[in-house]
């Protein structure tokens, strides 16, 4: 899909404004007639916010995919693994639901995948009854019966952070997928450079990193996590090399899968690492944030995503003149990557 934003009009940006609206968010009446207007900039970011998307006031693959999944209410429809897998906030919830309980349906990232159908069966089986992995009105109801509570630890964190000990090693032979991003048109060749630097830096560690787009067309967002499943990756990279509209705060970023409810503990760690080194090697104090964007929700090894510049400050403005500084970018991200891997 295109991306929407401030200016345009149609019967998308119509589409656009009642899912937000059936969402409570406010936008003038004016705009109401599919005019994406300064209202519906801001409801687009409140929404952003709230999801833990990126806020740029934009609407696109990412911000689009999760307004269809918020409009799915737990039992509105009838859930059950296939292909395509059912995805959207009911699944979420009972993927919540069964992790409070202690039955691991893995990451709480609203697709009804074979963890999520295994736990539910295993769940039904508990209870008594047929364990034929749907989720129907006497399964929702029985479910609901069992009360799990919101602050309930989730099994699947749990899982994770136990995992997280457990699979940790060198990083000799460990594939790690690099992705080039969203912003490769924008940044330009420094981008590019970037990526490509990181895959030297990685090989020269001992990894065994994979460039998940090699042309100019970057792949939608779902496409590059699928391809970095595809891989085996052990980590995920995804590199960012300039701010998004509407971002400004300065200083690297480091984002990892995080939602208002859950969040990745390995992709917690690596970004941390990561950040550490980006801080030391470019001299500018950053952070690390949650966030539910493809790259990072629909991985299944930890994944980062890496910005090392969020503002348009002197001191960034002259380190993005520095010839190097691919290579510089590239050095801190593979070190805090040894890191990780070597506990």
């Amino acid at each position: 899909m295109g991306i929407f934003r401030k200016g345009d009009s149609g019967p998308e940006i119509a589409d656009i404004q009642s899912r937000l609206t059936a969402l409570g968010a406010k936008i003038d009446g004016e705009e109401l007639v599919g005019v994406f207007g300064s209202s519906t900039a801001a409801a687009v970011r409140w929404f952003q916010e709230d999801r833990h998307l990126q806020v740029d006031g934009l609407v696109g693959p990412d911000t689009w995919e999760q307004l269809v999944e918020a409009g799915w209410l737990l039992g509105d429809r009838t859930l059950y693994h296939r292909a395509p897998m059912f995805r959207g906030d009911d699944v979420r919830e009972i993927q919540r639901m069964l992790n409070a309980l202690g039955f691991d349906s893995g990451k709480e990232d609203g697709f009804y995948g074979p963890r999520t159908d295994g736990a539910l069966r295993l769940f039904q089986r508990n209870v008594g009854d047929e364990p034929d992995g749907i989720v129907g009105p006497h399964t929702l109801s029985v479910l609901r019966r069992m009360r799990p509570l919101d602050a309930a630890p989730s099994r699947a964190l749990v899982r994770e952070r136990e995992e997280l000990d457990a699979t940790r090693g060198p990083i000799e032979g460990r594939v790690i997928a690099v992705d080039i991003g969203e912003g490769a048109a924008a940044a330009g060749e420094l981008h590019r450079r970037s990526a490509l630097a990181l895959v030297e830096e990685l090989r020269a560690v001992g990894a065994d990193p994979k460039l998940l787009v090699t042309d100019d067309q970057a792949a939608a967002p779902s496409d590059r996590a699928r391809l970095a499943n595809e891989a085996g990756a052990a980590a995920s990279i995804t590199m960012e090399l300039t701010a998004r509209d509407g971002e400004g705060e300065g200083g690297p970023v480091c984002s990892y899968f995080g939602s208002r409810t859950t969040h990745s503990p390995s992709g917690l760690v690596l970004a941390q690492l990561i950040l550490e080194e980006l801080e030391a090697e470019l001299g500018l104090s950053g952070r690390v944030r949650p966030l539910t964007i493809a790259p990072l929700r629909e991985t299944r090894m930890p994944a980062v995503q890496v910005e090392p510049f969020t503002g348009a400050g002197r001191q960034e403005e002259r380190l993005l003149r520095e010839p190097d500084l691919p290579t510089r970018v590239a050095r801190a991200v593979a070190v805090g990557v040894g890191r990780f891997f070597s506990g």
